[in-house]
């Protein structure tokens, strides 16, 4: 893990394994103070126009673009993202502001309600403080999908930011404050994950949002429970990505490749488990195969870069085991395997086939360049090794007969499901989960409602 005894969360590349930051914690009495500037935040915030509120978004787009090239290098250095998709994960942030700055006022205003003569509406108004505990994998866009309506909305955002990303939220909170947001509107905190508790249970954190493993989503959402204050979790997936007999097999594999491969497949909604219909197997395998062999890997830096370093070292090595054991247990390797040769935490990306339900494969998340091939004897037996999961993140599903699709994507049990498209976050439509992926959404009018009061007005009720 990237934190040390003397209480400091650092920053270790993973090309060259050198410490490149060291952030030490907040003592008690400091997080006290950024506390205190958090309520002084919300008391001025939660009353201010939504004008000007709109108007800070729209300045966080422009200091978003001015400071793209260092926010992807620090992304690059700190976990390994490819700087390519280092400057569009930015720029979808900055796109991200400019929607809410557009669409969201109308979402925040009153609702009329069914009462007669208009008697009763809808307010939706802001709780408070949400303390948000991200994730390293996408260091920008998953804090900025979650704070821009929270923020719209009037309540201030407090990050708990993964340790070996911090250089990212201090970049992300000196942009909020150039935007133009008051001191304690954003507001970065660094502390270890058992001071975490402590910040739950103050009253001046009113709710509390997680996006991480399950195990830290159910510590979390414990303690969250017992101070009764609502959370919102978006937690592991091992999506789906079925593959019929009719698709277009030649669009579905590029989408495979970039649905499993992206972001060196640390990607939550990452196409993990592909399920390809029997008569088509070995054609799209050969393609698969072809396609992820010729992705470049190499340095983060260097543009043309596609597969980058794993973010952690650890993680590369739970990786590899998980892959190990399914090759023990019968899985058969198409492509790589193993720890890559290049200097730095390179794993090769992988392509495991030949996969079944009992294989660590198919039952654990992969988080990283790893792709499981299963195959199936129909439609039907598709759908059941799709929902054979105790995640429920997203799916993805490809067939040229559109009623099939809808049929099937009716009975996916996950909380998006793509059709003929790979899995992907928009701010027009909601993200989240079900099973052990969480509850909640994010996006859309969802990412604002979820922190509101909906609070009923009713006149003159005699």
């Amino acid at each position: 893990m990237n934190v040390d005894s003397m209480g400091a969360a650092i920053s270790l590349c993973p090309t060259s394994g050198e410490e490149i930051g060291r952030y030490s914690y907040q003592t008690a009495s400091q997080l006290d103070a950024a506390l205190t500037r958090v309520q002084k935040g919300f008391d001025e915030w939660s009353v201010i126009d939504i004008s000007v509120r709109v108007t800070v978004l729209l300045h966080m787009a422009d200091e978003l673009r001015k400071q793209a090239d260092a926010m992807a290098i620090m992304a690059a250095n700190e976990m390994g993202k490819p700087v390519a998709q280092g400057l569009a994960e930015v720029e979808k942030c900055a796109a991200l502001c400019e929607w809410y700055a557009e669409q969201g006022p109308k979402m925040l205003e009153p609702e009329p309600t069914l009462v007669e003569d208009n008697k009763a509406f809808v307010a939706y108004r802001p709780l408070g403080a949400v303390l948000a505990v991200m994730p390293w994998n996408f260091p920008f866009w998953q804090i900025m999908r979650g704070a821009v309506p929270i923020i719209l909305s009037g309540n201030p955002y407090v990050l708990k930011h993964a340790p070996n990303v911090m250089g990212c939220a201090y970049l992300l909170q000196d942009a909020w404050r150039q935007a133009g947001v008051p001191m304690g509107v954003f507001e970065v905190i660094n502390v270890p994950p058992a001071c975490v508790s402590k910040a739950i249970e103050d009253t001046r954190i009113a709710t509390v949002a997680v996006t991480g493993s399950v195990r830290a989503g159910s510590a979390i959402a414990s303690q969250a429970g017992a101070a009764l204050k609502k959370c919102v979790l978006e937690l592991g997936g091992s999506d789906p990505f079925i593959v019929l007999a009719d698709a277009d097999i030649e669009e579905a594999v590029k989408a495979a490749v970039v649905g499993r491969f992206q972001n060196t497949g640390q990607v939550c909604i990452a196409a993990k488990r592909i399920i390809i219909e029997k008569s088509i197997a070995k054609r799209f395998e050969k393609k698969f195969v072809a396609a992820v062999s010729a992705l470049k890997m190499g340095d983060p830096l260097d543009h043309t870069t596609y597969i980058g370093p794993m973010a952690r070292f650890d993680l590369r090595e739970e990786l590899h085991q998980q892959v190990q054991a399914s090759l023990k247990q019968g899985a058969k390797l198409l492509l790589g395997g193993n720890k890559s040769t290049l200097q730095g935490n390179y794993y090769e990306p992988t392509i495991l086939a030949d996969v079944t339900p009992e294989m660590t494969s198919f039952k654990e998340e992969l988080f990283g360049p790893v792709a499981s091939l299963i195959v199936a004897d129909d439609a039907a037996h598709a759908l059941e090794l799709a929902n054979n999961s105790e995640f429920g993140l997203s799916g993805s599903l490809w067939t040229a007969d559109v009623q099939k699709a809808k049929y099937l994507a009716s009975r996916m049990v996950t909380g998006a499901v793509f059709i003929n498209g790979y899995s992907a976050s928009d701010p027009r439509v909601p993200i989240g989960g079900v099973k052990k992926s969480g509850f909640g959404r994010e996006l859309s009018h969802f990412g604002v409602h979820e922190f509101c009061n909906a609070q009923t007005v009713w006149m003159d009720r005699r």
